[in-house]
């Protein structure tokens, strides 16, 4: 019985933490700040003009925000990148890692590097101007017939949509 029973608490536990991710991303969709927001600085760090073209097509198309071209005028900043945004994370020329809050430099004791799969992703962050915080974030795969060549941005953007509704 004991065996049966630390198995069942296992996949208990290991159900929990699976599901707390997604339950968190769509509370901060949801959150004061995010459905507040009526004007975004849309930034394209993909590296992909095509991509960026197709986000800021389905932003227009949602109508929530306002497109302003100055990120000091927006209540929210919308990043598109290929890599995961980390507000103040660096990396030195030695190659060892760590970080900057408020303009002090620290670094981290064991390098820690975020190593890419081979599949490209897109991610979009909402970032709050005044703070850096991150309201939102989504990862879509990026290319492919499956997934769309540089449908990743629009894809984004229209699951930003969908989870500020619920």
């Amino acid at each position: 019985m004991r065996i049966s029973e630390y198995l069942a608490a296992s996949v208990l536990a290991a159900n929990l933490l699976v599901a707390t991710p997604a339950g968190a991303q769509k509370q901060l969709a949801q959150s004061p700040r995010m459905l507040s927001a009526k004007s975004a600085f849309f930034k394209n760090q993909t590296g992909s003009d095509e991509v960026g073209k197709n986000a800021v097509s389905e932003l227009k198309k949602w109508g929530k925000f306002q497109l302003v071209d100055d990120p000091k005028q927006a209540d929210v900043i919308l990043l598109l990148s290929a890599d995961p945004y980390r507000n103040g994370d660096i990396v030195f020329a030695s190659g060892q890692t760590g970080s900057v809050e408020s303009g002090h430099v620290t670094e981290d004791r064991v390098p820690n590097y975020n190593k890419q799969a081979p599949t490209r992703y897109a991610y979009l962050t909402v970032i709050d101007p005044k703070t850096g915080d991150n309201l939102w974030s989504g990862t879509h795969p990026w290319g492919g017939l499956l997934t769309g060549y540089n449908s990743a941005g629009a894809r984004l953007v229209r699951e930003l949509k969908k989870q500020t509704k619920k």
